[in-house]
């Protein structure tokens, strides 16, 4: 079906079964004995709440945009009510934020730790541009919130404490109406059903599950400091079973803002170990509506993916990864992969599965327990094999940066017809060398080795019958490019970009030179941008 069909459809349809502008309702108290209590000033300890009540559609509906966890979003359950002095040991509103689409209120203990407070339910108006948020298409993304599982973050911890990687430890409440402790904030708290989770930023919220950690920072702080300075470093071994998680689970929105980093020195070195947050997208299911099913196939929606007993299109998985993952998995080799994989799949064993989904609330349990059990299972066993084809996707073009300083970039063509990329802390005392992998050319097409700043040095040796083709980017300062390496045939195997004063570097048979007076010839892009 042509797109333009598609979205014809879509639209017609929301015309007629979205079009009337009260289609957000909040969170729901059931129990009418409840609702009279909190408007008498009387407030239960635990209410009986829907958390989307607004999700639940008719046949049509469900054909067309699927099912997805409508049911859940609509279904009571019990819940604590939040008590601003009792949390944490006492907790105090600080400032009011969040993304493009969910209210997130910051939060302090006594001991200066910072908590969050985030809406579960989503507002994605600040999604679509002005001129669009008094359109039916706002209902046409609010309605797709239905695709995520609004409790699924509280089974994760246990999981993730298993698979062995950082995780938050989420509650939901609920926030009553005549809840006086929120002052100028209130407006976007009360009455709706919100998860209280840890915000690892900074030293003060170092936790004992981060063992010598210093610092808390985000992926914007480490970002700036792996780039600036070649003694700071990603935990890229951690960060890869991290990443298979996320796919294990089937949560494919891993862009660089869902991560904090926990800093460890070590003398002068500077290792940060991935933190995953904002598990909002776990057990997504998106393409089980006609409608959806459709736009799924588009490549520019590839990223939402649905949490089958199989794992489906795996670059899909990676999409919204790509920057971070590019950056942080570079020296991953095959070999690392399957280990995670395999070391993943013996420590969640059924017991281990089934016991966390046991801590879905007791109704969502029985709606989706076992499914998600299933599912689960289903897939860790076939995780060496999805591990295999991540592995592939990112072998195909690999990002080698060094940083603002100087470094010294070896590569060796080997007779096999690989190439061996090693780099070089390069200092008059030291020597020490920060990055090392040897790529197939079975696998890999491309390496592209920035410099970024410094005087860096590019050294190439070795012959070999075939080679990868290497792109060299010099970066901003002078650099040095010497190669004495020999591959057979007529192409030329190394591409050097820089400025036509960038590089020093005499012509061989293996490279070729493409040179500007514009610096944007050597860009690289340090924030995802």
């Amino acid at each position: 079906m042509p797109k333009s069909l598609a979205f014809f459809l879509l639209s017609l349809l929301f015309c007629f079964s979205c079009a009337r502008k009260n289609f957000y309702q909040p969170s729901a108290l059931t129990d009418p004995g409840q609702k009279a209590a909190i408007a008498a000033g009387n407030t239960p300890d635990s209410v009986v709440v829907t958390v989307g009540r607004h999700y639940k559609k008719g046949f049509l509906q469900n054909i067309f945009f699927g099912k997805h966890y409508r049911e859940l979003w609509a279904t009571p359950v019990k819940l604590p009510v939040y008590h601003m002095a009792e949390e944490k040991g006492g907790l105090k509103p600080v400032s009011l934020g969040g993304g493009f689409q969910t209210t997130s209120l910051t939060l302090k203990n006594k001991e200066d730790r910072i908590f969050v407070l985030r809406s579960l339910d989503k507002d994605p108006q600040k999604t679509l541009p002005k001129s669009l948020r008094g359109t039916f298409l706002v209902n046409v993304l609010r309605d797709q919130t239905s695709a995520a599982n609004p409790f699924a973050p509280v089974v994760l911890p246990a999981l993730s404490e298993a698979a062995g990687v950082f995780h938050t430890n989420p509650q939901l409440f609920y926030v009553a109406e005549n809840d006086s402790s929120f002052g100028k904030f209130a407006p976007r708290i009360l009455g709706k059903v919100m998860m209280l989770e840890e915000k690892f930023d900074g030293e003060e919220n170092i936790i004992p599950a981060f063992g010598n950690a210093t610092n808390l920072v985000d992926s914007e702080k480490l970002l700036e400091n792996r780039f600036k300075k070649n003694n700071h470093h990603f935990d890229q071994q951690l960060f890869a079973r991290s990443r298979l998680f996320d796919i294990l689970i089937g949560d494919w929105d891993r862009h660089e803002g869902q991560w904090q980093w926990a800093v460890y020195e070590n003398g002068a070195e500077n290792l940060y170990k991935p933190i995953p947050k904002d598990r909002d997208q776990a057990f997504y299911r998106f393409n089980d509506g006609i409608i959806t099913w459709l736009a799924s196939k588009a490549p520019v929606l590839k990223k939402f993916q649905t949490f089958h007993h199989h794992y489906g299109n795996l670059s899909g998985w990676l999409f919204n990864a790509q920057f971070i993952d590019a950056r942080a998995l570079n020296e991953v080799t095959r070999e690392d992969w399957l280990q995670h994989a395999e070391t993943m799949k013996t420590a969640l064993t059924d017991a281990v599965i089934e016991d966390a989904i046991a801590n879905f609330p007791k109704p969502v349990y029985q709606k989706q327990g076992a499914e998600t059990i299933a599912r689960l299972k289903s897939r860790r066993d076939k995780l060496p094999d999805a591990a295999l084809k991540i592995y592939k996707i990112l072998a195909k073009e690999v990002t080698v940066a060094g940083s603002d300083e100087k470094e010294k970039f070896v590569v060796k063509r080997l007779p096999s017809g690989e190439t061996s990329v090693e780099v070089f802390r390069d200092e008059k005392n030291s020597n020490r060398r920060i990055y090392a992998r040897v790529f197939k050319p079975s696998e890999t097409r491309r390496i592209i080795l920035h410099g970024l700043g410094g005087k860096d040095s590019f050294e190439f040796s070795g012959e070999a019958g075939k080679a990868i083709e290497v792109a060299v980017y010099g970066g901003e300062a002078e650099d040095e490019l010497e190669d004495e390496s020999k591959v057979k045939g007529w192409g030329k195997t190394i591409k050097v970009y820089d400025t036509k004063r960038g590089i020093v570097m005499e012509k061989t048979s293996e490279t070729k030179k493409r040179l500007s007076s514009d610096v944007a010839v050597h860009a690289f892009d340090r924030e995802g941008l």
